[in-house]
């Protein structure tokens, strides 16, 4: 029974739950630095400090949850009924992260530590008994690597769906249907004035085909003369000499009542006002993420009810804390595998975090970040299915060390790219994320075998304990990741109200978006040559095991 084979229903219902968790944690990763200073109003540096001083409890409130996990007992299991009580808070959480509340900016400041830690500890409660489940839905190692490729895809398909919707939603939910005036001025050379009638404190104007660049020329009050000659070649050659702003594939800004905003606009033929799209942003992410969170919840309560536990600690062994805390801290592939944890998911998180930020003010194409996501979702996609074939031929440690190698050096290549080559961006993109997929569906598994190396040396196993581990990783190494991004921005002076000081802090987009992050893999490397848990090792550790478990029955 201990190695009976996990059918596809059940290997698929566990990977929405890593679905529903990449919603979340992907859509954080992703979208919320650029929320937070675009949208919401705070200062990259302010927004590195929340999210690094957050992850401080992180350590504490893993190793908690872990604790509880293995000390639950209900008629479900240990860990089946974490995912089905934390369902909907988890839901309800990451919403209010993404509402912007018209408040004070003490009180914004506030709001953002208040929701975002909460954040932290609800998907605390959620992943870490969801990650300890894979290690007791078999004691069969090699079935546990095929339930982790299903989980990462299932990861990536989560990711693909918020990266590859949201901002697409976004446009969607955050429409204003502004007045909107386009004059002709020469062939594809238009000029747009624009107005609303109510503040929108943060819009982003393109067209509907994001191909024409704009060239923001002034804002009029409702009392002011608005120039009749607006479109004449002298008026507007003279506003162009007065403009210090660069031509993007769009602009973003805020809009008072009845104010009018004008630009010249080129790129596209036979513009009309219908091609023209201005969208409320902080509606947008706000509504758009209350549609995603209702998916969530579904794929968790999926999850709970289609999966099963089938393996518990021996029979004999008795609940001491202490104990399992010192068999813990004392366990060297568990270790291994937290630091390495650590430094491949900061690489994830500057990447995950710099990309939107990469595309809207690098490339000028904001929308074209969604197709660059989607794209490198499928990669990963491709990277976790790959794993389990791989890890059977060369073992799941040196797949390991290759992986991060390759997935590193592959994305310190993007700092040669220019705004224009988005092939070659594409291309490096993608081949670094096939690698970087393999990552995590080996380290989820392999904190499984770490558990059972546990009970292999000590008899004694703290499955939820041991999992700690990897919520703990991806969670601080978020906070690192967003800490390091505050900082390279800030120090090229990046205010998004200011595309002055936006387009200053270019190099250190690109420096975020290419070589800083591969430095982490390269160190992860390093590291995980220490990893003791070689091919052998596993093959000796789970015959042991099986006999143990088929004698205690």
């Amino acid at each position: 029974m201990l190695l009976e084979k996990i059918s596809i229903r059940e290997k698929v219902s566990y990977a929405l739950g890593d679905a529903s968790a990449n919603i979340a944690w992907r859509g954080v990763a992703t979208f919320l630095f650029i929320f937070y200073t675009d949208v919401f109003g705070l200062t990259p540096a302010g927004v590195g400090l929340l999210m690094m001083i957050a992850r401080f409890s992180d350590g504490v409130s893993d190793v908690l949850m872990g604790i509880v996990g293995d000390h639950t007992q209900t008629k479900y299991g240990k860990f089946r009924p974490w995912i089905l009580w934390t369902a909907v808070p988890l839901g309800i959480i990451l919403s209010l992260l993404f509402t912007n509340p018209d408040w004070s900016p003490g009180w914004k400041v506030a709001y953002a530590y208040t929701t975002y830690i909460l954040f932290t500890l609800i998907y605390t409660a959620n992943n870490i008994p969801y990650g300890a489940l894979m290690a007791v839905m078999t004691g069969d190692d090699k079935e546990r690597v095929k339930i982790g490729s299903f989980r990462m895809v299932g990861a990536f398909a989560g990711g693909m769906i918020v990266q590859g919707s949201l901002l697409l939603l976004v446009s969607y939910f955050g429409n204003i249907n502004p007045t909107v005036q386009v004059e002709p001025i020469k062939e594809s050379k238009y000029m747009v004035v624009v107005s609303a009638p109510q503040d929108v404190a943060n819009v982003n104007i393109h067209t509907k085909e994001n191909v024409a660049t704009f060239l923001s020329m002034g804002e009029w009050a409702p009392n002011d003369t608005l120039p009749k000659e607006l479109i004449s070649k002298s008026y507007v050659q003279d506003l162009v000499k007065e403009c210090d702003n660069q031509a993007t594939v769009g602009k973003s800004f805020s809009m008072k009542a009845n104010y009018s905003y004008a630009f010249v606009v080129e790129g596209e033929k036979d513009l009309d006002a219908s091609a023209i799209t201005i969208i409320d942003q902080s509606k947008g992410y706000s509504k758009s993420i209350y549609a995603l969170s209702v998916v969530l919840v579904l794929c968790l309560f999926i999850t709970f009810y289609n999966t099963k536990e089938r393996i518990s600690p021996p029979a004999k062994q008795e609940s001491n804390l202490k104990k399992d805390l010192w068999e813990l801290v004392t366990n060297k592939p568990w270790l291994v595998l937290l630091f390495v944890g650590l430094l491949f998911n900061i690489f994830n998180n500057i990447k995950q975090g710099i990309t939107v930020i990469y595309f809207t003010h690098y490339i000028h194409n904001q929308i074209l970040a969604s197709s660059y996501m989607v794209a490198l979702m499928l990669a990963s996609i491709g990277g976790a299915m790959i794993t389990t074939p791989l890890s059977n031929q060369i073992g799941k440690k040196n797949l390991f060390i290759a992986a991060l190698v390759m997935a590193g050096v592959a994305n310190s290549m993007l700092c040669f790219f220019g705004p224009t080559e988005i092939s070659m961006i594409f291309v490096f993109g993608i081949l670094s994320e096939v690698f970087a997929a393999i990552l995590p569906t080996l380290f989820f598994t392999m904190l499984g075998d770490t558990a059972d190396y546990s009970e292999y040396v000590n008899g004694r196993r703290a499955t939820g304990l041991v999992y700690s581990a990897g919520s703990f990783a991806t969670k601080f190494a978020g906070g690192i990741a967003a800490y390091i991004i505050g900082m390279v921005l800030s120090s090229y002076g990046y205010d998004a109200k200011d595309l002055v000081t936006v387009q200053g802090a270019v190099p250190g987009i690109v420096m975020l978006m290419s070589w800083i992050p591969a430095i982490f893999t390269m160190l992860a490397a390093a590291l995980m040559v220490i990893y003791p848990l070689g091919k052998e090792k596993m093959a000796q550790m789970t015959a042991e095991l099986q006999a143990r478990r088929a004698s205690n029955e």
